[in-house]
């Protein structure tokens, strides 16, 4: 995506390099965990992060932004792997 970007005249600005099918931290350590044959990691409770964080927890941790590419969808880029278990199984191997 990123090279894409620097090569495409059309595509100017700021272009979200995510996939198009965005996941909740918990999905992705699911997902990385099946890649890679291990247990998913343990999520750390919320009220543990606020209090060793404070408001940072939730600026850094506990929210997210569910950022999409539409400038790239718009402008018709391709995504070679846009599910996260496709592109976890091409980068860690396994069935197609």
């Amino acid at each position: 995506l990123v090279r894409w970007a620097i090569v495409t005249t059309t595509a100017s600005g700021p272009i979200n390099a995510t996939s198009p099918n965005p996941v909740t931290n918990a999905e992705f350590a699911q997902s990385l965990g099946s890649a890679l044959y291990r247990p998913a990691f343990v999520p750390a409770p919320a009220f543990a992060l606020r209090f060793m964080l404070g408001e940072m927890a939730d600026a850094l941790l506990l929210s997210g932004q569910r950022a999409v590419p539409a400038k790239a969808q718009a402008l018709w880029f391709t995504f070679h792997y846009p599910h996260l278990d496709d592109a976890l199984r091409a980068l860690f191997g396994g069935a197609d």
